[in-house]
């Protein structure tokens, strides 16, 4: 897989620990930035990779930010993406096999270099499950395109 990764400048450390382990897994990275001691927004970075997942220019992404939030929040606006903010690797695979994330947040300040990579390896050798979860993943489809759901108990 093609892999996008990017933090800014309080998630440099941790992308640069976490980057080797896409190598490892056998996946190609594509840095978006930023640099060693440059001082970015995270709103910058997190367009650019969450643009790249979005087109099909990468399969997946990787973002980095003090606390992950910003990133997140961020990426999650671009129609298409669907970016989970993981702390453990637990969440990191329900956020694959039930909810087919494709973006992948971490914080930088929030999990040390050892948890992110476990986290990492756990976002990207997990697949998605499929069956029931795909139903779920139109509806927040439709609300991307400004559509609604049902709620519990509504008929359609």
């Amino acid at each position: 897989m093609r892999i996008a990764v990017g933090s800014d400048h309080r998630g440099f450390h941790l992308k640069q620990a976490v980057a080797p382990v896409l190598a490892e897994l056998g996946h190609e990275h594509v840095d978006m930035g930023c640099g060693a001691g440059e001082q970015v927004d995270y709103p910058d970075v997190a367009s650019l990779v969450a643009t790249a997942v979005a087109s099909g220019r990468a399969d997946r992404g990787v973002l980095i930010c003090g606390t992950g939030i910003g990133m997140s929040i961020t990426a999650n606006k671009v129609p298409g993406v669907r970016a989970a903010l993981c702390a453990e690797p637990i969440s990191a695979r329900m956020a694959r096999q039930h909810n087919d994330a494709n973006v992948l947040c971490m914080g930088g300040g929030v999990v040390g270099e050892w948890l992110a990579r476990e986290i990492t390896v756990a976002y990207l050798t997990t697949q998605f499950e499929g069956g029931r979860h795909v139903r779920r993943l139109g509806k927040i489809s439709a609300l991307e395109n400004g559509g609604g759901t049902r709620g519990p108990g509504e008929s359609s």
